[in-house]
């Protein structure tokens, strides 16, 4: 569903993603891993053709992402860690204007905006304001919006920072709903490796712009060695044990700004 070779993206004499190669199979929840500034949202963003790739191919469900990029476009959903509700509609207006923007046919988009607010568990409140939505709420929202048109390939930028425990786990299991009930195909980038662990079936760990290492959350816990290996050891022993880089100043401002809209 998702293919690509040899994908890179330099800014100017910054390579920030170096000759991926990666495939996801249709229905797989694929997780892509690592350090702030290893790749993660460049990677993502050329996917959804916002960003065109300095050298290699990118493909979703077959379609070249620079030479079909408007087919692209209509056949996926991407959630990303900026707000993407508006806070003076209420729930079922967010949907129509979405449903609107992926040109759902007007018949269809009064079932499709109620069916996406059942889904995510947002009918009783789908009349409410969304300034007046919890975290949790406001981010399956988010996800309803972007699965209004029944997406075949959904992509989660850090679907659950910010979020408390209750909140996670309401989102991971909207997320299974998504692929068991409809057989999305959904590729997230996490910092939670609990959260890879327990949604992913494949995860790619990277680092300075390349893949280290891809398999099953166990194969690459099996790969060290230990019986005791979690998946914070396998990111910390393919990161060089980079944790966590910090990012730059834009990358904490935005991590910041979602955390406080959502906690």
């Amino acid at each position: 569903m998702i293919e690509t070779l040899q994908l890179t993206k330099k800014f100017g004499d910054h390579t920030a993603v170096n000759a991926l190669s990666l495939n996801v199979t249709a229905g797989e929840v694929f997780g892509l891993l690592g350090p702030n500034g290893a790749g993660k949202t460049t990677t993502i963003k050329m996917l959804i053709t916002l960003l065109t790739p300095t050298t290699g191919s990118a493909a979703v469900a077959g379609l070249d992402v620079v030479k079909h990029a408007g087919d692209v476009r209509r056949i996926i959903g991407y959630v990303p860690q900026i707000l993407s509700a508006d806070g003076t509609l209420t729930g079922f207006e967010n949907l129509m204007v979405f449903a609107k923007l992926y040109d759902v046919p007007r018949v269809e988009r009064h079932q499709r905006v109620e069916e996406a607010l059942r889904f995510m568990g947002l009918a009783d409140s789908a009349k409410m304001l969304v300034r007046n939505y919890s975290g949790g709420m406001i981010r399956r929202l988010e996800i309803a919006q972007a699965f209004v048109h029944h997406p075949r390939v959904l992509f989660l930028d850090e679907p659950t920072v910010g979020l408390d425990p209750v909140a996670r786990q309401a989102v991971w299991e909207r997320i299974e709903y998504l692929r068991r009930d409809y057989g999305t195909t959904i590729f997230i980038t996490t910092h939670y490796m609990d959260e890879a662990d327990k949604l992913c079936h494949r995860v790619a760990v990277m680092n300075l712009g390349r893949v280290a290492v891809i398999g099953t959350p166990a194969e690459l816990k099996a790969s060290l060695g230990r019986p005791d290996a979690t998946l914070d050891d396998v990111f910390a022993h393919y990161t060089g044990g980079q944790m966590d880089t910090g990012g730059n100043w834009r990358d904490t401002q935005q991590a910041r700004r979602t955390a406080q809209r959502l906690g």
